[in-house]
């Protein structure tokens, strides 16, 4: 009988699915002592989970390198996952408890035919005075949830919002007063956001307001829907806050964007 762990798993399963992740992170074709070496396992015992993984059709063997790589069984369980998966209800369920351990209102957007769309919003046990709330916009350069979208998004469907913003910025440098309002700019603003994994503004769209928005992203590493803290303390947006881990931390968890 195969060996049970504690929780009720089964040890030898556990293994096996460590070799498809190990599979999974590799860009192409490993051979078997690589994979033996990745998973930190005999090479005997993986050429054995291989062995079956080709016959359920889950991995192929390639005939004149003799390394592995994922098959058509794999390909079909991804495909149906990713049918399976909806970002948007999977994040609007969250929402309340991310509020409540942030204390701040929490926001979820998708990006629709006007721009970053506000369609579920969560209150702080202390709400804050606003009036935003289902339905309205938020600005692409200048909002904490347009600029997560700027970052992560495709930028073919933002191009047109990013155009018209950047002319009214260069008659208006008040309006981006962290960044310079051109291509290089952009470029700029946009590695800072995902060099911090979240992007941040003070009071740029509503004064007295911070906000710190995250994205959850697709199997393509793109944002199908951001998430965005509101509140009123602008230490919650520096590097390090606890409500950036909190909000980087829940986008993670929704995401499906391949591991590093």
């Amino acid at each position: 009988m195969a060996e049970r762990r504690e929780g009720g798993g089964l040890q030898s399963l556990d293994a096996a699915l460590r070799v498809l992740r190990a599979m999974s992170i590799r860009a192409g074709p490993v051979s078997l002592s690589e994979l033996a070496r990745d998973c930190a396992m005999p090479v005997s015992k993986v050429h054995r989970y291989l062995a079956s993984f080709v016959l359920a059709g889950l991995v192929t063997q390639e005939g004149r390198s003799g390394k592995y790589d994922l098959g058509p069984g794999a390909i079909r369980l991804g495909l149906a996952a990713i049918a399976r998966n909806d970002f948007v209800n999977r994040a609007a369920d969250g929402l309340p408890e991310l509020a409540q351990k942030a204390e701040m209102s929490a926001l979820l957007s998708i990006w629709g035919d006007h721009g970053a769309t506000v369609v579920r919003w969560e209150r702080a046990r202390t709400p804050t005075v606003t009036s935003m709330g289902l339905g309205t916009t938020m600005p692409l350069l200048n909002s904490a949830t347009g600029r997560a979208f700027l970052a992560w998004a495709p930028r073919a469907p933002l191009q047109d919002m990013l155009d018209l913003e950047l002319r009214r910025a260069r008659g208006n440098r008040p309006l981006t007063p962290d960044f310079a309002p051109t291509r290089t700019g952009i470029d700029a603003l946009v590695n800072r956001i995902r060099e911090q994994g979240f992007a941040s503004v003070h009071g740029l769209f509503i004064p007295g307001l911070v906000a710190l928005a995250a994205p959850v992203l697709d199997w393509q590493g793109e944002a199908q829907a951001v998430v965005t803290l509101i509140g009123t303390d602008p230490d919650t947006t520096r590097a390090g806050a606890a409500q950036g881990r909190s909000l980087v931390e829940f986008c993670r968890s929704l995401s499906f964007a391949p591991e590093d």
